[in-house]
C-alpha cells in the first residue's frame, strides 16, 4: 500500500500539470483566433485551482492509481464559443488540436529533463533521485497518453472537433448531432474496460501509438544523457 500511495503522489502532480497545460492552450489557441471568452471568465491562468475538477482530476485518478488501472482524468473544460472565432471551422480544430499538441510539448521537454538528469548521474538511482527519475518517465507517458486519448474522434474529445471541421459541411452537421451521445460512448466505453477487462478495447487502440511514441521520447532522452 506505501508504494501505490507513494505511485500515487508522483502520478497526480504529473497529471495536473498536464491537464492545466492542455487546457490553458485552448484558452490561449480560442484567443489568439478571435474568442475571448476564456480570457473573460479568467481561465488563462496556470493555477491549477482554476482548472481542477474534483472528480476528473483528483478522485478519478487517484482511485485508478491506487487499484492499478490506467491514469487518466480531465479538468473542468476552458470556455470555447464557437460563434466568436474568426473562423468558426478551422477555428475550432486548431483549438482543438492546441490541448494535444501542448502536452505532445511537454512529453519533449520531459524527455530532455529526464536525459539531462540521467547524464548527471553517477550511479542508480535511489531515494527522492530515484523517484524523480520516475517522475519524469510518467510525466513523458502520462503526456502521451493524454494527447493521443484526446485525439480519439468521440465528443466530446478534441479528435472529435477535429474530424467535424474535416467533414463536408453536410456531414459535419450529422456528426454534430451526435454530440450529446458521446459522454454515454465514453461511459460504455470505460464500462467494458471494467466488465471484461481482458477485451483489450483501450491496450489495442490506444497504447500501439502510445508506446511508439513512448519509445521515441525516450530514444531523445538517450541521446541527451549520452551526449
Amino acid at each position: 500500500m506505501t508504494e501505490t500511495l507513494i505511485l500515487a503522489a508522483i502520478l497526480i502532480p504529473c497529471l495536473i500539470v498536464a491537464i492545466v497545460f492542455h487546457e490553458v492552450a485552448h484558452g490561449w489557441a480560442a484567443l489568439s483566433l478571435g474568442d475571448p471568452t476564456a480570457k473573460e471568465q479568467r481561465r488563462l491562468s496556470l493555477n491549477p485551482l482554476r482548472h481542477v475538477d474534483p472528480v476528473g482530476t483528483l478522485l478519478v485518478p487517484g482511485f485508478l492509481a491506487v487499484v492499478g488501472g490506467p491514469i487518466f482524468g480531465w479538468a473542468k473544460p476552458v470556455p470555447v464559443m464557437k460563434h466568436r472565432l474568426d473562423n468558426p471551422r478551422f477555428g475550432m480544430m486548431a483549438v482543438a488540436f492546441a490541448g494535444p499538441a501542448t502536452n505532445f510539448l511537454l512529453a519533449a521537454v520531459g524527455a530532455v529533463a529526464l536525459g539531462l538528469f540521467a547524464g548527471s548521474l553517477t550511479a542508480p538511482p535511489e531515494g527522492f533521485a530515484g523517484g524523480l527519475f520516475e517522475g519524469l518517465r510518467y510525466f513523458i507517458l502520462i503526456n502521451i497518453f493524454l494527447a493521443l486519448f484526446n485525439l480519439l474522434p468521440i465528443p466530446p474529445f478534441d479528435g472529435s472537433h477535429i474530424l467535424e471541421g474535416l467533414l463536408p459541411p453536410s456531414a459535419a452537421r450529422a456528426y454534430e448531432r451526435l454530440r450529446p451521445l458521446g459522454m454515454v460512448l465514453f461511459i460504455g466505453l470505460i464500462a467494458i474496460t471494467w466488465i471484461f477487462p481482458d477485451s483489450g478495447v483501450i491496450e489495442a487502440v490506444v497504447l500501439p501509438p502510445v508506446e511508439w511514441l513512448q519509445e521515441k521520447y525516450l530514444n531523445l532522452s538517450i541521446a541527451i544523457a549520452g551526449g
